[in-house]
């Protein structure tokens, strides 16, 4: 008999139509799975196979717009969830109000199909899975787990529209006691890949960790999610360098890790990020349902991604109402030659470019998901941009292998580290920044650095056209147009650590004498001004937590809450709460 074996999680929920979402579940053997919502709306799927394992997503079809309805999956017959004992709410599908065309008396939300109380937008990254059965956990309380205890506890609770999760939701390469103990009763441990994860099956260990825990399974079976990996979903600074990838492919373990890594984050986290339209339109997934056993199929995906990053996107687009998001792929479209490097390669810059650009006036406010900060202290960064330049040999062979020892040593590889992508990143947000139909707030939410903090750019004005001296330190802007408010939302870890020292390091590279450092650092490496310049707005934060936006209209507002242990247990507590935007 067919069981439910990780899951529900709700993924994609239709914002123009307000009746689709999707649903995604593992089952213990091949079946049908149907979800059946209180409303009447429904969907079924058979599972597809991959690697003894059986997954469905689900498409649910028929919901009520504006409307928030509870909902069960069933295996046959049998109803396989919520479970009979649970002591959590119902799980919930929360759709929004259909758009209708804008008329008088009705604003640019409520013309979108957004509540009236706006779209409220959760975000962090880096997640270990939370200490099971309740044990002391050394890291803290986590930031999801709370998040959901506090849901369910109060059904009057603000509940995000949407949790974006950018990158690390598993551990690949740190491993908890837990796994080691599976993984040691199947190989020796003494053998590389040692005590991380060396294939598919063992991929799977961490994802049942993560997502089995009881309040993290309700959570994201009643919150929206989207997703997108970092390094540590295959390996720590993945893709760092050409010299990097060299070495880790001459290990014999490597070619195994890179595709069941793939593989895993395909079925995973990356079909539940595309709409049923998208689904139906990909030649993967089709092939992969249309086989009994679809492994050979993904696997060869897979290894040829791995070959040639650019034949896969993993980057996506999703709009909320009068919200747009861009998720981009940070990891895996990386140009890693030192003459051509990029952090993304050419179709996928240019994706990025149309994705961002295309119907400015369709949106209020633009969101750019990158799992890396584009904006980090600017003593990192111009530690990144010089070490780029020698390892690019502006100083010559001795300095460019120094460099490379140094880039891999210290974990150099953000947006800095590729300087030219940088730079047109930069250009990017001021060109979407500006204009007739700027949107509100262009924000760059990520992760990765295991702290939160807020930044904001600022972009000299156009030299006048006589060629005299000018620069001030204004926000792009175009025509006399007021021009959009350009932040850099960071926010991690959701659950994990950062020692001390690189704390002090952290405020240390905002500080004054860390500023004339990278300053010297760049002369040395010949590295050039960048495009931007820009200051700390709040932070740094440490601890384990979530940042959200709400959207309405064209206001924004922040809010920061980290978990903390009090008596009461886990709560989450506001650390910041602030308006992006002018409270007119």
């Amino acid at each position: 008999m067919a069981g439910l074996r990780l899951g529900p999680l709700l993924r994609y929920v239709d914002w123009e139509s307000g009746c689709t979402a999707t649903v995604w579940v593992e089952a213990s053997r091949p079946c049908t799975v149907e979800v059946r919502c209180a409303d009447g709306a429904s969907g079924a799927s058979p599972t597809f196979s991959v690697a003894g394992h059986h997954y469905a997503l689900v498409t649910v079809e028929g919901l009520t717009p504006g409307s928030t309805t509870a909902y069960e999956v069933l295996i046959g017959s049998r109803r396989v969830w919520p479970p009979e004992d649970t002591r959590l709410p119902p799980s919930t599908i929360t759709t929004p109000p259909v758009a209708t065309p804008a008329g008088p008396g009705k604003g640019a939300a409520e013309s979108a199909g957004a509540s009236s109380d706006g779209v409220r937008i959760s975000f962090g990254s880096c997640r270990w899975a939370a200490a099971p059965g309740g044990g002391h956990d050394p890291v803290g309380p986590d930031a999801l787990v709370t998040l959901a205890t506090r849901l369910a506890a109060d059904p009057a609770a603000e509940r995000p529209d949407v949790l974006l999760l950018l990158g690390d939701q598993v551990y690949a390469d740190e491993t908890s006691a837990a796994t080691r103990r599976r993984l040691a009763a199947r190989r020796d441990l003494k053998e590389p890949p040692g005590a991380e994860i060396a294939d598919y099956e063992e991929y799977t260990y961490l994802y049942d960790e993560s997502w089995r825990d009881p309040e993290v399974r309700w959570l994201l079976s009643t919150v929206p999610s989207c997703m997108i990996f970092d390094d540590h979903d295959v390996i720590d600074d993945w893709n760092t360098s050409a010299a990097w990838q060299r070495d880790i492919r001459a290990t014999p373990w490597w070619h195994e890790r890179i595709v069941s890594g793939l593989m895993s984050y395909w079925v995973h986290q990356h079909l539940g990020n595309l709409s049923p339209a998208e689904l139906a339109a990909d030649p993967v997934y089709a092939a992969v349902r249309a086989s009994p056993d679809g492994t050979e199929a993904l696997r060869r995906f897979a290894a040829e991604t791995d070959a040639d990053p650019a034949r896969t996107r993993w980057s996506y687009r999703r709009v909320f109402g009068r919200v747009r998001l861009v998720m981009v792929d940070t990891r895996a479209a990386r140009v890693l030659a030192e003459d051509r490097r990029a952090m993304l390669d050419p179709e996928e810059a240019d994706w990025l470019r149309e994705a961002v650009l295309d119907d400015p006036a369709s949106y209020d406010h633009l969101l750019i998901g990158s799992s890396l900060p584009w904006l980090l202290p600017p003593l990192v960064h111009d530690a990144e941009r010089w070490n780029a330049a020698l390892c690019a040999g502006v100083r010559g062979g001795r300095w460019a292998r120094f460099g490379e020892k140094v880039r891999r040593a210290g974990d150099l590889e953000h947006w800095a580290a590729f300087p030219k992508s940088f730079d047109r990143f930069a250009e990017l947000l001021r060109e979407a920044a500006s204009g007739p139909d700027a949107p509100a707030t262009v924000c760059v939410l990520s992760g990765d650095v295991h702290h939160a903090y807020i930044t904001e750019p600022r972009w000299p004005d156009d030299p006048p056209a006589d060629g005299s001296a000018s620069a001030t330190a204004s926000a792009p802007s175009a025509g006399g147009t007021p021009a959009s408010r350009v932040l850099q939302l960071t926010c991690s870890p959701v659950h994990n650590s950062v020692p001390r020292w690189i704390r002090a390091g952290f405020r240390f590279g905002w500080s004054r004498t860390g500023r004339r450092i990278g300053r010297f650092l760049s002369r040395h490496g010949r590295t050039g001004a960048s495009p931007v310049t820009w200051d700390r707005a709040g932070g740094p934060w440490f601890g384990n937590q979530l940042m959200t936006l709400t959207l309405l209209g064209r206001k924004s507002a922040l809010t920061l809450v980290q978990a903390t242990e009090g008596k009461q247990g886990a709560q989450l507590e506001a650390v910041l709460k602030r308006s992006l935007t002018p409270e007119d």
